[in-house]
């Protein structure tokens, strides 16, 4: 009969030593001795230092750190990002401000102490990956070990006496294991095979991958550029800087790493839904643009729709807004056009209730003769209620009523004080209102053609027959995101490998016994505690059986009445842990 010996479930210290090579380490984690304290000198210190900051730990820990770190920078206003924010939360906290000042947390990624955990954790995966690597490109090139010389010591094994000759039962061992992907070999009386290297080669690539994507990330930050520009029908962009209406960058950027490529705006197409819950969100939202790539390109078109951006080299053209720009036109008081333009009004709500100012700075004279500058304060709805509605606000946000109130200034707008002014407000402190006949601010509703005849013949103002839209489109520039990706991906693989894929080790010994009969020893070890090494020892052990069927014990009658099974047909019992 054959015969099955259990073992407890891992071996002891001592027997550790017994299994010689075959207990070896299961991965090329370096092994951690501890030091002793009291004989360390300074090369001892840095030796422990560095081999604490190559430990997993401490990589694990530099990581979390890293995480814990980003939160102000999200939270917080970085001067990178909105000086705007920054400037009225030192004005409205300014006791925390000054904290935060000298903490860095209004610059985060650029702060020392952001800027020494990034590096520390740098350090500490190449640490980590170089040795590693180099010990497994060694386990690669070498051999399974050999089998120890008490392999029932092992958590599973099994045993069993066959009729076959011990060298078939090699060769069959081998061609099996081989069949299974292990990588196997005869080594003196036994086979030695080893599977699962993937686990550890999914271990290292993770590491890689770390290490790419922090790579990637910081190039992306220092490279980087994100620039903002509204374009009318009609007009058009080119990618320098003086082209945006606001630009940011990495600490690294020039205006030599912008993309040269430029584009016109033809149309913008938007529908809305007219009914039902969902009336007035948008069906339709595209651009359609005319683009060249580089200084001497061909024209092309194309479109750009919601998160289907236009791609050129590393940049990227997003449509992120859109809206609408009254055709007005302002002549002054002996007829003379002084300004016809589209004027892009900024949307305030899901209906494109839009406002913004007119200004015209050159060219106008009063009727008086007198050099003046005009401003209008305008309010544009696409679709108007009507009076009876008592609201000027849109009421749906295509172009189906649209109506614009205008109340009109003059005097000085301040564009020639030097200091920067918004093209979407006026400066009234040196502007006066133009007064009606019951001394009120000047203001009119217009439709599309009507015109408004401004105040004691100052000249007059026309909404023209046509509207048209305008885009808002963000242009982005940050390399490195190819890379960033790529290390993602790579990461998710290898932290799977390393979970789901166990390394293992396996034996089979066949050797004659003192009667003769050959002996058959199969037993597994696996680098920690896992049902599937005894339940994958028992499915080789059963194949294998059935090349080597297993042979009567000595002391078994051969005719026993109470058996069933025909001699030399048993079946070995399945390994420790194996489900029967």
């Amino acid at each position: 009969m054959s015969k099955t010996t259990a073992s407890d479930p891992a071996p002891s210290p001592a027997e550790d030593q017994d299994l010689g090579a075959a207990g070896s380490q299961l991965s090329t984690a370096p092994k951690e001795d501890l030091p002793n304290l009291p004989a360390l000198g300074v090369i001892g210190w840095a030796r422990w230092f560095w081999r604490q900051l190559t430990s997993m730990r401490v990589a694990l820990l530099l990581l979390l750190l890293l995480s814990l770190g980003a939160i102000p920078g999200s939270l917080i206003p970085q001067s990178g990002v909105d000086e705007t924010k920054v400037a009225d939360f030192r004005k409205s906290h300014e006791t925390l401000g000054d904290i935060y000042d000298k903490l860095g947390l209004f610059h985060v990624y650029g702060s020392v102490w952001f800027s020494a955990i990034y590096i520390l954790l740098f350090i500490s995966l190449i640490g980590c990956i170089v040795p590693r690597t180099w010990q497994f490109v060694g386990q690669l090139r070498g051999r399974p070990p050999g089998a120890p010389k008490r392999l029932n010591r092992l958590p599973a094994h099994t045993t069993w006496r066959t009729t076959a000759e011990p060298e078939q039962v090699h060769r069959a061992a081998l061609a099996l294991l081989k069949k299974r992907r292990f990588r196997a070999h005869l080594a003196g009386d036994a086979v030695a095979a080893e599977k699962g290297y993937v686990r550890e080669l999914g271990n290292l690539v993770f590491h890689i991958a770390l290490i790419v994507m922090l790579v990637a990330f910081a190039w992306g930050q220092l490279y980087k550029s994100e620039g903002n520009k509204l374009v009318v029908e009609g007009q058009g962009f080119s990618n320098t800087l003086t082209q945006y209406d606001d630009f940011k960058s990495g600490n690294l950027f020039t205006s030599d790493d912008l993309v040269p490529f430029s584009f016109n705006l033809k149309k913008f197409t938007g529908t809305y839904e007219r009914t039902g819950p969902n009336k007035g969100t948008p069906r339709v939202y595209k651009a359609d643009l005319t683009y060249s790539a580089g200084p001497y390109g061909k024209d092309e078109n194309t479109t750009v729709q919601v998160n289907h951006p236009l791609e050129i080299d590393d940049s990227k053209v997003y449509l992120v807004s859109h809206g609408y720009a009254p055709v007005i036109t302002v002549r002054d008081a002996q007829g003379k056009v002084v300004y016809d333009d589209a004027v892009p009004l900024l949307p305030l709500d899901a209906n494109v209730t839009s406002s913004g100012v007119v200004k015209v700075l050159d060219g106008y004279r009063n009727a008086e003769g007198k050099k003046e500058q005009l401003g209008f304060n305008a309010f544009f709805v696409p679709t108007f209620g009507g009076h009876a509605s008592g609201t000027m606000l849109s009421q749906f946000p295509a172009l189906d009523s649209p109506v614009l109130a205008l109340s009109a200034y003059h005097g000085d707008l301040g564009a020639d004080s030097g200091i920067p002014q918004s093209v979407y407000q006026m400066d009234k402190t040196n502007m006066k209102e133009f007064k009606d006949s019951k001394g009120k601010l000047f203001k009119r509703l217009l439709r599309p053609g009507d015109s408004m005849t401004l105040p004691n013949g100052a000249g007059s103002v026309t909404f023209g027959k046509t509207v048209k839209e305008w885009a808002g489109f963000q242009v982005v520039q940050e390399p490195g995101g190819g890379w960033a990706l790529t290390g993602a991906v790579a990461a998710i693989g290898g932290l799977a490998a390393s979970l789901f894929i166990q390394r293992r080790r396996v034996w089979v010994r066949a050797v004659r016994g003192a009667d003769g009969v050959t002996v058959v020893e199969m037993a597994g070890l696996g680098r920690s505690e896992s049902a599937k090494v005894p339940e994958e020892l028992g499915d080789l052990a059963g194949i294998l059986y059935d090349q080597a069927p297993g042979a009567p014990d000595p002391d078994d009658p051969a005719d026993s009445p109470d058996t069933d099974q025909e001699p030399g047909t048993e079946t070995p019992v399945p390994a420790e842990g194996a489900e029967k």
